[in-house]
C-alpha cells in the first residue's frame, strides 16, 4: 500500500513561487507530508508548532537560521493576528526562504481581519486516502470523458478502507481496538484543544453530543431543526457548531441541484463525515465512503487545476433521488447513485440522466466483481472497480 501522497507533486511546483498552504482535518497526515514528502531535497529546514511555546515564541520572533530553506508552520491559525504576521514574514523573506503553512481549519476561508494574502500563496486540502493513492496513482481522470474502468479488482483494499477509513494512522494498523481508542482521542482533541483554540463556545459539552449524534444522520437530508430539537437549544446555537465542526473539517454538506427544468428541493443539504469510519451502518457507510472519494476529486481538480467543480444530489418534488452529481464550471459530468448489493439499474439514474442531460452515469454497487452496461453510457460497476479510477 502506497504512503505517499498525491498532492506532494504540485506543491513543490507552487514551493518556490509561493507559500503553500495545506488544511485538512486532524491526523490525515498534514505535518508527514510537509516535513517528509514536501521538503526532499532541500538540506535546511526548520518545523514550527504554534501548540508548542518555545516554537510560539520563535514564530513571534522571526527565529530561525538565515540559511534555512524551508520553514514550516503549523497550526498558527491559532494565533488571531496570523494572517498579517505569516503576510509580513512572507513579504520580507520570500526570496530566502521558501514556507509551508499548515492548519486543522480552513486556511482559506479562517481569516479575521488586515490585508487580503490574495496572489501570495497556494492552498491545497488534504484528504484521507483513497483507492487510488493507496495504490500509488497519480493520473487523474479527463473531464467530460468517461471514467476508465480497469479490469484488476481491488477487493481487499475496498474492504479494509470500508473497514477502517482513510486516514494514515487506523488504515495502516488495521486494527480495530486501535480504530476505537483513535476515534476517542480524534474527538477529544478536536474539542478540547483545535476548536478551544479559535472558537468561543458557550456550552462545548453540547456542542460534542451534537458531534454525537451525526454518524446516524450520515446520507440524509439535514434538519437542523430536528437537531435543535434533540439537543433542546437555539436554532443559532446549532447552526454555528455545525459551521465550526465543517470548518475544521469534522463534516461536510452537499447541496441539491437546481436547474430550472427539474423541480428541485432548493434548500436542504445531505450530511457526510470526513471519517466514515465513525459511520455505524454498513449502507450509510458506504455510501460516505463514495461521496468521500468524490469530494477528493472535486477538491483535487480544484486546487490542482483551478477548475470550478462541485459534488451535489438530485432529488425533486417527486421523491425521485440520485446520490451525487460531479460538476465541472456547473455543468454534470457523470452522476453517481450508491448501492449495497443492487445490481439492477435505478429507474431515478436514468430518469435525471435524460432529465438533466448528465453524459455518464453509474451505479456503485459494495458487491464485488460487477462491471456491466445498463444503457446508454450507463453502468453498474463494483466499488472495487469505480474508486480506482478517481484520485
Amino acid at each position: 500500500m502506497e504512503s505517499r501522497r498525491n498532492l506532494a507533486p504540485y506543491m513543490k511546483l507552487d514551493l518556490p513561487e509561493r507559500m503553500v498552504f495545506i488544511g485538512g482535518p486532524r491526523q490525515v497526515g498534514k505535518t508527514t507530508l510537509a516535513r517528509d514528502q514536501l521538503t526532499e531535497g532541500f538540506q535546511r529546514r526548520e518545523y514550527f508548532n504554534w501548540d508548542e511555546p518555545t516554537h510560539r515564541k520563535r514564530i513571534l520572533h522571526q527565529d530561525w537560521r538565515p540559511d534555512t530553506e524551508v520553514i514550516i508552520l503549523d497550526e498558527v491559525h491559532k494565533y488571531k493576528r496570523w494572517k498579517n504576521h505569516v503576510k509580513g514574514i512572507y513579504d520580507t523573506q520570500k526570496d530566502r526562504h521558501h514556507f509551508i503553512v499548515t492548519g486543522s481549519a480552513r486556511l482559506d476561508v479562517y481569516r479575521k481581519g488586515g490585508d487580503s494574502m490574495l496572489g501570495r500563496y497556494r492552498y491545497y486540502r488534504l484528504h484521507p486516502f483513497s483507492m487510488a493513492e493507496c495504490l500509488g496513482k497519480t493520473a487523474y481522470p479527463a473531464i467530460f470523458k468517461p471514467l476508465e474502468i480497469e479490469s484488476k479488482p481491488e477487493g481487499e483494499l475496498t474492504r479494509t478502507l470500508f473497514r477502517f477509513g482513510g486516514f494514515p494512522e487506523p488504515l495502516f494498523k488495521a486494527n480495530d481496538r486501535f480504530l476505537r481508542r483513535w476515534h476517542v482521542d480524534k474527538t477529544e482533541r478536536l474539542f478540547r484543544e483545535d476548536i478551544r483554540d479559535v472558537e468561543v463556545i458557550r456550552d462545548l459539552s453540547l456542542a460534542q453530543t451534537l458531534q454525537t449524534l451525526l454518524p446516524g444522520r450520515v446520507g440524509s437530508l439535514l434538519s437542523l431543526n430536528s437537531l435543535r430539537e434533540d439537543l433542546e437549544v437555539s436554532h443559532r446555537a446549532v447552526t454555528s457548531w455545525m459551521n465550526i465542526l465543517e470548518t475544521f473539517y469534522y463534516l461536510f454538506r452537499i447541496r441539491p441541484f437546481a436547474v430550472n427544468h427539474i423541480r428541485s428541493l432548493k434548500k436542504e443539504t445531505k450530511l457526510y463525515l470526513w471519517d466514515w469510519s465513525e459511520v455505524e451502518d454498513p449502507g450509510a457507510r458506504f455510501e460516505n465512503m463514495i461521496a468521500s472519494h468524490l469530494l477528493k476529486l472535486a477538491h483535487f481538480l480544484r486546487d490542482v487545476e483551478g477548475l470550478r467543480t462541485e459534488v451535489c444530489y438530485l432529488r425533486d418534488t417527486g421523491k425521485r433521488e440520485v446520490d451525487f452529481l460531479f460538476l465541472v464550471d456547473q455543468k454534470p459530468w457523470f452522476a453517481v447513485e450508491a448501492k449495497v448489493n443492487d445490481t439492477s439499474i435505478a429507474s431515478s439514474l436514468l430518469y435525471f440522466q435524460k432529465k438533466a442531460n448528465i453524459p455518464f452515469v453509474y451505479q456503485v454497487i459494495q458487491k464485488p466483481g460487477v462491471y456491466k452496461s445498463a444503457g446508454d453510457n450507463a453502468f453498474i460497476v463494483s466499488a472495487e472497480y469505480f474508486l480506482t479510477t478517481l484520485v
